[in-house]
């Protein structure tokens, strides 16, 4: 098979009441630009309505080449990145993704605290359930390129869910770590050399 083109273009979607200060956002910023300047990155803050969410990520990402994009997404990230990749038929990388996010995120209606600046918060509305339903039915049958890392340590997600919806994907599965991968560092050189950037 031959090797997909280098990625120039990256984009890293963060979880829920995460943001780009998230620990694997601050890592991967780093490594792409320490070693690949060259890659355009784009790690915005997601707006709590998953609809705004993808609106903003089609209008950041509207002149991009498809061929060589790809986009990281981690928890709810993840599974935003899911529908992005569907939508654009660019690579994507999967950490510990969430796989029925209108299921798991109707329990967290009303307000939330921001993870790194608890001072911030915002109110997640009893529609941005609808809308993740509704982006759910979005997700194509068969997946692009789709690399994923799970971990059977993962605190908030069931990984035999998560490995179970994602039956095209190259998978690797950790026999523990946790939700956050804690032992992100690990993993940077197969991420890399999926997105043909090592």
């Amino acid at each position: 098979m031959p090797q997909a083109a280098p990625t120039t273009h990256l984009l890293y979607l963060h979880g829920f009441r995460s943001s780009p200060m998230s620990m694997k956002a601050q890592k991967m910023a780093q490594w792409v630009s320490q070693n690949h300047p060259q890659v355009h990155w784009w790690c915005p803050q997601l707006p709590p309505s998953p609809q705004a969410a993808m609106d903003l990520l089609r209008q950041g990402t509207a002149d991009w080449p498809w061929a060589q994009t790809a986009v990281i997404g981690s928890s709810l990230g993840g599974f935003y990145a899911q529908c992005f990749a569907s939508a654009t038929g660019c690579r994507a990388v999967l950490l510990n993704p969430a796989v029925q996010p209108a299921r798991d995120l109707a329990q967290h209606v009303g307000l939330q605290q921001a993870w790194h600046d608890p001072s911030q918060s915002f109110y997640f509305q009893p529609e941005y359930v609808e809308q993740l339903a509704k982006l759910q039915t979005t997700l194509q049958p068969t997946a692009p390129e789709t690399f994923a890392i799970l971990a059977k340590g993962d605190e908030v997600l069931r990984w035999q869910e998560m490995l179970s919806h994602l039956p095209h994907a190259r998978i690797k599965l950790l026999p523990g770590s946790d939700h956050a991968l804690s032992d992100f560092d690990l993993h940077r050189a197969d991420i890399l050399d999926f997105l043909n950037l090592a």
